[in-house]
């Protein structure tokens, strides 16, 4: 590497998805549309809400960083739009919190309607309190530090899942589902026929009806060997 790296890369402006499309996704649970999805592109089961009740949808605004590095996660505030959706990825840090409470608070002063992180976070009583809904890995004393190098509204990769700006980012007691934008409408087709059939199924355990779930039919030719 030629010199000493920049402390920060920032895109100021990014495409957003339409409120209509976005609350076309929060109507849904994080389950049917990773079956709209092809039963993929949810965050890994470790980040989950502190609060299991939260639920959120909303364009992901992206921060990175290194370990224990949170200047990315604080320079991202001066971009934050209402309705946005704090992504922060840290690599699967474990060595401290990336945001605590007081974050949490000016977040949702500005507008954020909650927030995501594979990292840490601190004070969680706290961010429960004061802030928007709020997914991570875990919580820890340990404190982050403001040095760089890191990146604002890039594309992060966090949980198994590359979430670029824009993207819409589900969440609820299940975890966290991305929807990449430029696919959104095509989901939201398969996420309506989702939505039908998941009723249909309802209605019929409503009524006391049971079915196979499986078919013996599509495995003649491997065979089914039952032993009794």
């Amino acid at each position: 590497m030629i010199g000493d790296p920049v402390a920060l890369r920032i895109r100021r402006d990014f495409e957003r998805p339409g409120n209509a499309l976005v609350r076309a996704f929060a109507r849904a649970q994080t389950s049917f549309i990773a079956d709209a999805q092809q039963g993929w592109n949810c965050l890994h089961h470790t980040i989950k809400p502190l609060n299991p009740k939260h639920r959120f949808a909303g364009p992901a605004l992206t921060a990175s960083g290194g370990p224990r590095d949170n200047l990315a996660a604080m320079a991202m505030l001066d971009h934050v739009k209402k309705g946005d959706v704090l992504v922060i990825a840290t690599d699967g840090d474990e060595s401290g919190a990336v945001i605590g409470d007081h974050y949490a608070a000016i977040a949702k002063r500005l507008g954020a309607i909650a927030i995501v992180t594979d990292g840490l976070i601190r004070d969680g009583a706290g961010i429960e309190k004061l802030g928007p809904p709020t997914f991570a890995r875990g919580a820890s004393p340990n404190a982050g530090y403001r040095n760089g190098p890191g990146e604002v509204n890039l594309p992060v990769s966090l949980g198994g899942v590359t979430v670029r700006p824009g993207d819409i980012v589900i969440g609820d007691r299940d975890g966290v589902a991305v929807v990449p934008l430029a696919e959104a409408a095509a989901v939201k087709a398969r996420l309506d026929q989702v939505i039908k059939a998941e009723k249909q199924a309802e209605t019929r355990i409503a009524k006391g009806q049971t079915w196979r779930l499986w078919d013996p039919a599509r495995f003649e030719d491997r065979g089914v060997e039952y032993l009794d």
